[in-house]
């Protein structure tokens, strides 16, 4: 095989032209095989293998910079730096991250995981290589979806006006441009990024220029139709009136034409974007037919596509998805709303029902909510749901455009908690810290599929300003029942005892465990509470629990500070209650990738850990 002979960065210099398109084919293979067993992001990698080989053949790594954005479709740049042995741990425990990781490799630049972030990192790389007075070779890869997001706008407004080279590279993977534009634009991308060209183009101007009187007026002349013949046949001026060179569409796919395109580009000394059309999913026919589907898989069989891990029932997804189809039924107001994400969100069954009250802003979650406010303003009751880990990115919005004016929102907060496979960027353990001082905020864990439905109902028909429920990924709890909500209510699942759990959310599946094993095992008699609401956190609970029983736990899946745990300590303190609090809650700055399971075990909040730990305390 070619690529058993890509051991390191730049081996793939030392390739003839010949063995390049059957590398593509041994690379897509290769990623096929390894993320079919350990899941991953499929359909974006297969569809920029040969952008990645093109940008290798015309890059030096470490010196040169190549910045991703997002990162999910980084895997060919895994391999062409040595990293072909850690596929077998693809997002595992301790193995190899699917995301860019500067801890991992030095030829990953830069750590990325959100959205349109790639080219305001290329612009402080170059402001850095500005600094020093070096010469390396910077890049950015990304998406047409990422545009959608505000970052992108704010980065390419400045860009033109900064010194030097870098190559943008827009990997375009859903427009369509019909041949005969594509072929003129093609020739015109070789005349515009040879040297001669613009080397002929200056001389020309400068001559113009030198003549008395007339040459100005001969030369801004030829300019306005020169621009006028560009916009008519590229689509590119928008970019081009911001000080960015356009070179596009390219075919994603030639990799002869993209290396000489790049090569060509690296050299001009200024920031240039190269629209490039590519195929998602590119090569294996299930995930050119289904690219949405192949985004984001688990394992899967490969000659079929489909999946083959077992299903163990309905997700927190599914039954939110369900429920927002009911309370859409029965309330004309119910407007839903996503960030790209429509049916990660579970908002697509919504949108077959009522697509004009389905909205899909694209990447751009800061948009996504001061449009729900303008929204709800008006008089609707927007359901906005986005993954925990994007919806931070628009904490500002959160604050200013809906909580302060105490408008009836609906956040559906996907991915709440520890979340399995993607690693430190997708985590969802930061959203209880930065909700829980929202002023006007009412904040809900539910802990099972019938709460998740109520949950719903009780944000939408009993609430007047916003709200935001938070849930894990993964399988439903379906363990007990859903007593009545009230405002602020904590539900009682078990009589206090000695010990008394509080327990959050997803949490409350592990605190029947917990509680089991300590009457069982320890013989320690043990009270359950849900908590329910961690914002009215229900104080009334808190304080009954504290003075019946000898000591406390709360159990929770998120960073400590402005958790349940810290607001119980805080009132404890408060009222000089001397109770015993043992507090569970992720206790790492920042959580890699792994299974749920031994993430959990890592952290001490597995439910052998758990045992142990609060037996020691108690008797101590």
């Amino acid at each position: 095989m070619i690529l058993d002979r890509i051991e390191k960065a730049n081996d793939i210099k030392k390739l003839k032209k010949a063995e390049l398109a059957p590398l593509a084919g041994e690379i897509r293979e290769f990623i096929l095989d390894k993320v079919s067993k350990t899941g991953g992001h499929l359909a974006s990698n297969l569809g920029t293998v040969e952008i990645t080989m093109a940008l290798h053949r015309c890059m030096n790594f470490p010196e040169d910079k190549l910045i991703f954005d997002v990162g999910h479709q980084c895997y060919t740049h895994k391999l062409l730096t040595g990293r072909k042995d850690g596929f077998d741990t693809l997002r595992q425990m301790g193995g190899m991250s699917g995301f860019p990781k500067r801890d991992e490799n030095e030829a990953d630049a830069f750590d990325t995981g959100h959205s349109s972030t790639s080219i305001s990192a290329a612009m402080g790389f170059m402001k850095g290589r500005e600094l020093r007075g070096s010469h390396e070779r910077i890049a950015a890869v990304i998406g047409d979806g990422s545009m959608t997001g505000g970052m992108f706008y704010e980065a390419i407004n400045q860009i033109g006006q900064m010194k030097g080279s870098v190559v943008i590279v827009l990997n375009d993977n859903e427009m369509s441009i019909s041949k005969n534009v594509g072929s003129m634009s093609r020739a015109l991308n070789r005349i515009r990024v040879g040297e001669g060209y613009n080397d002929l183009k200056k001389g020309v101007e400068k001559k113009l220029m030198g003549i008395p009187d007339i040459g100005e007026a001969i030369a801004k002349k030829i300019k306005r139709q020169k621009d006028n013949l560009k916009n008519f046949l590229v689509p590119g001026h928008f970019v081009e009136e911001l000080g960015i060179t356009y070179i596009g569409p390219v075919d994603g796919h030639n990799i002869d034409e993209l290396e000489s395109i790049f090569e060509r580009a690296f050299r001009l000394g200024r920031p240039i974007l190269v629209h490039v059309k590519t195929k998602k999913g590119k090569g294996y026919a299930p995930a050119e037919k289904y690219p949405t589907h192949f985004h984001g898989v688990g394992p899967f069989d490969p000659k079929t596509g489909k999946d083959i891990t077992p299903k163990k029932g309905k997700t927190y997804t599914d039954v939110f998805s369900e429920a927002l189809v009911d309370i859409g039924t029965a309330n004309e107001k119910i407007v839903a709303i996503t960030a790209a994400m429509s049916r990660g969100t579970g908002v697509h069954e919504f949108k077959k029902r009522f697509p004009d009250r389905t909205v899909d802003v694209g990447i751009a979650e800061e948009h996504a909510v001061t449009f729900a406010a303008g929204l709800a303003a008006s008089g609707y009751i927007p359901v906005v749901a986005i993954y925990s880990s994007f919806l931070q990115r628009a904490y500002d919005q959160i604050l200013h455009d809906v909580c302060l004016q105490n408008l009836h929102v609906v956040f559906a907060i996907d991915r709440s908690g520890i979340v399995p496979g993607d690693g430190s960027t997708h985590q969802g353990i930061y959203d209880t810290a930065y909700l829980s001082d929202m002023p006007n905020l009412t904040m809900i864990a539910p802990k099972n599929a019938a709460e998740m439905t109520a949950a719903m109902k009780f944000a939408v028909d009993s609430c007047t300003g916003p709200v935001a429920i938070k849930y894990a990924k993964g399988t439903a709890y379906t363990g007990g029942t859903c007593q009545g909500f009230g405002m602020g209510v904590s539900e009682r699942l078990y009589p206090a005892g000695d010990i008394d759990i509080i327990a959050v959310g997803n949490m409350v599946e592990q605190a029947v465990y917990l509680r089991e094993k300590l009457e069982n095992d320890a013989g320690i008699k043990t009270g359950l509470v849900n908590a329910r609401f961690i914002k009215p956190l229900d104080l009334n609970m808190v304080k009954n629990a504290a003075e019946g029983s000898r000591m406390l736990v709360v159990m929770e899946e998120a960073v400590r500070s402005g958790s349940v745990g810290d607001a119980v300590a805080a009132y404890l303190f408060e009222k000089g209650i001397s109770t015993k609090l043992l507090h569970f809650y992720v206790n790492k700055d920042i959580i890699q990738h792994g299974s749920v399971e031994e993430l959990r075990k890592d952290m001490g909040l597995d439910v052998d850990s758990m045992y142990v730990d609060v037996v020691k305390s108690f008797k101590s």
